[in-house]
């Protein structure tokens, strides 16, 4: 009994003293400004003001400035909300912020930390991300898969035709969805979406869905420590949730995977699809290579591309259909540019995107006002740094908010407002080089798909508009 109870006091006095230390040092630091918290949780009561996180961090955020901290259970998260702060992470700090945060989802969804997207800093990071810039997403490779992109593209373009000379309803978003879903699947899987005998296309809609929601919800287990952590998320169901995702996942990639492994089938080795590429690097990578390549870092490296090319590609485009239907005047001058750059071509290629300036300036506002993942994935600090004069602690999750960015009125007149003819006179890039538009991100940890995510998001449009009459 006493053994028990000096331990309890040891114990006691351990955890007093390390909250003791914990506030001396943070004392000693010049701290971003925070709102006020409650014990245990922190801020994370005042992350669902609005229901939406983006906008309750903006909300927040022109209350305690574009730099704050908030304290989430036992972590500590920094949002950034302006393109002065921003510029600081991801250009001036770029090196020592451009760590992923290890989140109990992340991992799951990555197998381990084997992907792009979600894998901590470090040398096999590097690695995987040279070769897929290399083998997958060089200028090369995407061009020289444009005739999918152009033949599914046309293929849409002909059914609206149809449906229009029928008067018939089009629900345009699931359509957009399933567009891009195509292309995806053909240059990825190297199969049609819609013949796909390993998953029904809705039920592949309804999973992309619902991995994006695990992915972006919240879990206990990432701000809390040990078992109090796992135990509400056990109780609330998220990690069930989680594994139901991840199975369902993992099971339609290996079925993929196992078919490419067939013996006997053919490839043709000009418009090899992604997995063919990544099987043909495990086959020939060195025994004496750094970088050793698995089927599951395939799984993850799919993951990535799913999450990352369909719906998000998808979004922009009906976010840009949305916007020119709400703007009639704007709709008609994007069709007459159009037409009269075009003519009456019968098929429009990638090499026409160069000739409709003004579509163009509607993409760049559609990245503005509505960008496809308005919090950037989320980055750590490696070491300590310092942004806008206050102190970052190592270990720190970043949180860039692109949403609250893209609207900062001191950077954009009306910046509620889709005005295309903004960017006439406001030479901003989304290309990672400009930090009032950051749709891919910036630095080391920029969108890989960039390319193919701008050529598809620019294509659909130019296609589409012509058709469109109300």
């Amino acid at each position: 009994m006493e053994l028990s109870l000096s331990f309890l006091c040891l114990l006691l006095l351990t955890i007093f003293s390390l909250i003791f230390v914990k506030k001396v040092k943070a004392r000693r630091w010049n701290l971003p400004p925070s709102p006020p918290k409650l014990p245990i949780v922190g801020n994370l009561h005042q992350l669902g003001e609005t229901g939406i996180l983006h906008r309750s961090l903006a909300l927040l955020s022109s209350k305690y400035g574009p730099l704050m901290l908030l304290r989430l259970g036992f972590a500590q998260l920094v949002v950034i909300s302006s393109s002065e702060a921003a510029e600081q992470v991801l250009r001036t700090h770029d090196l020592e912020c451009c760590s992923r945060p290890k989140l109990f989802g992340t991992r799951k969804l990555s197998h381990g930390y084997r992907d792009i997207a979600f894998t901590p800093y470090g040398e096999e990071w590097r690695e995987r991300r040279k070769l897929a810039v290399r083998e997958i997403f060089s200028v090369k490779k995407v061009q020289s898969l444009g005739y999918i992109r152009e033949e599914e593209c046309n293929l849409l373009v002909k059914q609206l035709s149809e449906s229009a000379s029928k008067q018939s309803p089009v629900n345009l978003s699931k359509t957009l969805f399933w567009l891009t879903a195509s292309i995806i699947f053909r240059l990825v899987l190297g199969q049609n979406f819609h013949e796909s005998k390993f998953m029904d296309k809705d039920r592949i809609e309804e999973l992309v869905f619902e991995a994006e929601s695990v992915q972006g919800s919240f879990t206990c287990s990432d701000f809390f420590p040990g078992s109090v952590g796992w135990f509400i998320d056990w109780i609330t169901g998220q990690h069930k949730r989680l594994d139901k995702v991840f199975t369902e996942m993992d099971g339609f990639f290996q079925k993929v995977i196992d078919e490419h492994l067939k013996p006997g089938r053919t490839t043709q080795k000009d418009h090899q699809d992604i997995i063919d590429v990544m099987l043909s690097m495990i086959q020939n990578q060195g025994q004496d290579g750094a970088l050793k390549l698995s089927t599951e870092h395939i799984k993850a490296f799919l993951a990535n591309v799913f999450l990352a090319g369909i719906d998000t590609s998808a979004i922009t485009i009906i976010w840009a259909m949305t916007e020119l239907a709400r703007n009639p005047k704007l709709m008609k001058k994007v069709q007459d540019e159009i037409r009269g750059c075009l003519g009456e071509k019968e098929r429009i290629t990638e090499e026409d995107l160069g000739k409709v300036q003004y579509l163009n300036l509607v993409m760049k506002e559609t990245f503005r006002l509505h960008p496809a993942a308005p919090l950037l994935l989320p980055r750590e600090t490696m070491s300590h740094i310092k942004i806008q004069g206050y102190d970052i602690p190592p270990k720190t999750r970043l949180q860039i908010n692109a949403w609250a960015i893209g609207r900062d009125p001191r950077n954009w007149t009306n910046p509620d407002e889709f005005i295309p003819e903004r960017f006439l006179d406001h030479h901003v890039d989304y290309r990672g080089q400009h930090f009032e538009l950051l749709p891919f991100g910036s630095g080391r940890r920029i969108c890989v798909e960039e390319a193919g995510t701008l050529t598809i998001v620019k294509k659909l449009p130019l296609e589409l508009v012509p058709v469109l009459h109300h």
